[in-house]
């Protein structure tokens, strides 16, 4: 019976190349954008190396500082010496790390000039982060203390300045410091904003020591909980510590609003807090992404409801000869079941082979820094089961309402 409904189906399908078209493009086409999309949302917020403890991990990503007398306010990264006093001195979190923002800096290799992301960080940052070396290692909070010229390059950096050869022990020049290499480690994609760079220095290392004493500055914190049940409780701890900030400077800035969260909960309260307020707004981000994937996902929905409910109408006639020769009404909807299965899985094989070319051509493309984008099969089954679930609602209902007519009715909706 089986062998029948699928031979039915695939003749059935080709007949009607316009229609099966126009279907196969709306299941793949909208399993394609689902997938690439997901791959993207996992590059920024997924739990990728180095970036593997999300569960357990916040950072300060940004902070607001006000002068409500004169109606002066900045929000952006935190100065240091907010995060050194108030942050790394918290005693829930195992560790704390402060870092530099990444910058642009310059490096020359045999008179080539080479752009390169640059950021300073301390000894914890190592800890925190899952590197994984592929020569030497990090430098440590005693490279960081003795302010030793040390750096961890990745590879990328690596290639444009030793050919791809070793690294560890060498020199590298930049931004008009000298470093000694001590560590490479593999490209961490630019989405990943506290993990990556080109190349990683000690803090101390800084020409001068003036971010200690700026009012406002360019870091960000990263902590680690020891469970995820402390997790809330960090959280806690740091507004317990804001309540008790002294500012350098009173009559510049003397309100600090900042909050422990995860770069997903940051995103969320940058778009949904006009004066960043700590509340938690990643509840209303991920509403805002499933509301739109919905929206996306309904236009190919309705259309493909459409056009099954067409394609099943002009068959009335077919329906009608076979229930005069004794087919049965699950007979029929069993036929349109497996037309509609052939057709949503054809899609998804098209989607999924479509979605990784995108990819591979993103990868390769260099638009995207050390992108490395994957396919996350999860969504994919998801996509796939949604897409099965509307097609075969889309057409089991009308078949089944067309196959309990009479056969003498079904023949005369036809001539109708």
């Amino acid at each position: 019976m089986l062998k029948n409904y699928l031979k039915i189906a695939l003749k059935v399908l080709l007949r009607r190349k316009f229609f099966t078209f126009i279907s196969l493009f709306g299941i793949s086409f909208t399993l394609v954008v689902l997938m690439v999309a997901t791959a993207l949302f996992d590059h920024a917020f997924g739990p990728l190396p180095p970036e593997t403890k999300t569960d357990r991990m916040l950072g300060i990503y940004t902070v607001r500082m006000e002068l409500p007398e004169k109606g002066m306010a900045r929000t952006g990264a935190a100065p240091y010496w907010f995060l050194d006093r108030y942050v790394r001195t918290l005693t829930t979190p195992e560790k704390v790390s402060i870092f530099s923002m990444q910058t642009t800096v310059s490096a020359f290799k045999n008179g080539v000039k080479h752009i390169l992301f640059f950021k300073r960080t301390d000894g914890q940052f190592w800890e925190i982060l899952d590197f994984d070396f592929l020569e030497g290692g990090p430098f440590t909070a005693q490279d960081e203390k003795e302010a030793n010229m040390v750096a961890v390059i990745n590879e990328a950096t690596r290639q444009k300045f030793f050919a791809g050869g070793p690294a560890a022990g060498k020199t590298i020049e930049v931004d008009g410091q000298s470093f000694r290499v001590v560590g490479v480690v593999p490209n961490v994609p630019i989405f990943r904003i506290t993990s990556y760079a080109d190349v990683w220095v000690p803090l101390s290392s800084a020409k001068s020591n003036a971010y200690l004493r700026e009012s406002t500055g360019s870091f960000f914190a990263s902590m680690l909980a020891k469970n995820r049940d402390d997790v809330p409780k960090i959280k806690e701890e740091l507004q317990s510590a804001i309540q008790n900030v002294e500012f350098p400077n009173p009559n510049e800035f003397n309100t600090i609003i900042a909050a422990a969260e995860t770069l997903f909960e940051s995103v969320g309260r940058g778009l949904f807090s006009q004066d960043r307020n700590t509340g938690d707004y990643s509840a209303h981000l991920f509403a805002l992404l499933l509301t739109l994937a919905i929206l996306f996902m309904l236009l190919p929905t309705l259309n493909l409801i459409n056009i099954n409910i067409s394609r099943i109408m002009e068959r009335a006639s077919e329906i009608g000869v076979r229930k005069a020769f004794g087919a049965s009404s699950w007979m029929l909807v069993g036929q349109f079941v497996v037309e509609n299965l052939i057709l949503t899985l054809v899609g998804g094989v098209i989607a999924f082979f479509g979605a990784m070319l995108i990819l591979n051509v993103l990868n390769n493309s260099g638009l995207i820094q050390y992108a490395e984008f994957h396919i996350n099969y999860r969504i994919f089954l998801y996509g796939l089961a949604v897409a099965l679930f509307f097609g075969l609602f889309s057409g089991v209902y009308p078949a089944w309402k067309m196959s309990r007519l009479h056969p003498v009715e079904a023949l005369r909706w036809k001539s109708l």
